[in-house]
C-alpha cells in the first residue's frame, strides 16, 4: 500500500519518524522530505524561492508531490502545516484518495478540515492505517 505524507518542513522529524514506523510495517512511503534531502542534502540551503518554484527543480518537486498525493492509496497529513500541505490534502480528496490526519494544537484548518479523518495519537493513526490496508485487501480480521 502506497502512502504519501503531507506536512510542513517544520514537522520534518515527525514525517521521518512516521515514515520509519510505516515502512517497518511494510508500507511504501512517498516522502517529500526524502526527495528534497536526496536532491539538495540536509543543510540549510539559501535560495530565491520564487526563482526555484519556476525552475526545472521546482517543477520536478511539484510533480513528485502532486503525483504522490493523487496516486497513493492514502494520504497522511501531519499538522499543523501551511498552504502547500493543505493544497495536497485538497488534491488527494478531489482525486478520491482518503486522507488521515494527525491533529496538533495550532491547526489552522477551518471548514476544509472535513476532508480529513482526524486522529489525536500516532498509535491510533497507525492502527487505522493497518485496518485500512486490511479492508483494501479484503482480508478478514481475526
Amino acid at each position: 500500500m502506497k502512502i504519501y505524507i503531507a506536512s510542513s518542513w517544520k514537522n520534518s522529524h515527525a514525517v521521518e519518524m512516521l515514515t520509519d514506523i510505516l515502512r517497518g510495517k511494510g508500507y511504501e512511503i512517498i516522502s517529500f522530505v526524502e526527495k528534497a534531502v536526496a536532491d539538495e542534502g540536509r543543510t540549510e540551503i539559501k535560495f530565491d524561492f520564487v526563482q526555484w518554484i519556476n525552475s526545472p527543480d521546482g517543477h520536478d518537486k511539484f510533480l513528485y508531490d502532486i503525483n504522490g498525493t493523487t496516486r497513493s492509496d492514502l494520504v497522511v497529513y501531519i499538522g499543523p502545516a501551511g498552504t502547500d500541505a493543505w493544497a495536497e490534502v485538497g488534491a488527494a480528496f478531489g482525486a478520491g484518495v482518503p486522507v488521515y490526519g494527525l491533529w496538533a494544537k495550532g491547526e489552522p484548518a477551518g471548514l476544509m478540515r472535513k476532508m480529513v479523518r482526524w486522529f489525536f495519537d500516532h498509535r491510533d493513526l497507525v492502527k487505522a492505517i493497518n485496518d485500512y490496508r486490511v479492508m483494501l485487501r479484503g482480508e478478514v480480521k481475526g
